[in-house]
């Protein structure tokens, strides 16, 4: 027996790696599929190896965390990708995956793509409230190479996925930090003014140095439903360094008096934006909420 973690599967097979660097291609055991078990990249698993070098799956681990789109299994951190341009910045979709990603218990990076495509300094504005929020923000160019050392130091020794919108450059960027990778990538649809999807699995793929990262197909939405409305606050780092500080218990933050959060939006401690995302964010729960309960 051996233990290894799955990298990705295609067609019911899956590719794991082994501790001593070796990937098998597996099978999963018949009753798996009685019992509903669905393999994701990111699991660990036991694997029984056959005389013609492929493997069974014979037991599979709980699982630490899930994400559930991407689906990826046993994440350690997201890393967030965004490019400065072409195509813009959709702030409300980074601001919704920082929330999921909390939310799950995993640790947000955000990394910006393309910035040989901006003026000097634009990218370091576009981070900064992020940075005054307290997350790691990442300014890289797949093509002059900045930024690259320090998202390997991110990366090293940890499981994490890539996550952002088609065209953001993650494949580029993997690329860039292995060129043995030799992910697809896209151009940017002009009418659209979005990328094309170049990946179409989940697939985690080792890094130099140490570490797995995933390059995941690129999506547009983000389910924010199975978050408590009153949790909410929670999984937005500046809102919740202020939220205790609220007249009223189970303060929403949107028009209550004494609020905390909104006195820090208006002397400058929460970004407008953010909070303008986080009511939208709420508006989304309690939409579902009204729905569901109808």
């Amino acid at each position: 027996m051996e233990q290894g973690i799955v990298l990705r599967g295609v067609g019911g097979f899956y590719r794991v790696l082994l501790p001593d660097g070796r990937t098998v291609e597996c099978r999963p055991r018949g009753r798996f599929r009685k019992d509903g078990v669905v393999l994701l990249a990111g699991d660990r698993v036991c694997v029984e190896l056959q005389r013609d070098g492929t493997g069974v799956i014979v037991a599979v681990d709980p699982r630490r965390t899930e994400l559930r789109r991407p689906a990826v299994a046993n994440v350690e951190q997201v890393v967030a990708v965004m490019a400065v341009a072409a195509p813009p910045p959709n702030f409300l979709l980074l601001d919704r995956l920082l929330t999921v990603a909390e939310a799950e218990g995993l640790d947000p990076v955000i990394c910006w793509t393309k910035a040989d495509l901006c003026p000097p300094g634009h990218g370091e504005d576009l981070g900064a409230p992020y940075r005054v929020a307290g997350y790691r923000v990442i300014l890289t160019s797949s093509r002059t190479g900045q930024g690259l050392d320090e998202l390997r130091d991110a990366l090293r020794d940890k499981v994490s996925t890539f996550a952002g919108p088609s065209g953001a450059g993650k494949s580029s960027l993997l690329n860039a930090l292995d060129p043995a990778f030799g992910r697809d990538t896209g151009e940017i649809s002009r009418k659209l003014g979005r990328g094309r999807h170049t990946t179409r699995v989940v697939e985690l793929l080792p890094l130099p140095g140490g570490g797995l990262v995933a390059d995941t197909p690129g999506f547009s939405q983000l389910d924010v439903r199975h978050i408590p409305k009153a949790e909410l606050g929670r999984f937005m780092r500046e809102i919740d360094r202020v939220r205790g500080e609220c007249r009223f218990p189970g303060c929403l933050h949107r028009s209550e008096p004494g609020c905390a959060v909104r006195d820090a939006v208006e002397d400058g401690r929460i970004h407008p934006r953010r909070y303008r995302h986080y009511l939208e964010l709420l508006r989304e729960i309690e939409e579902w909420e009204a729905r569901r309960y109808s």
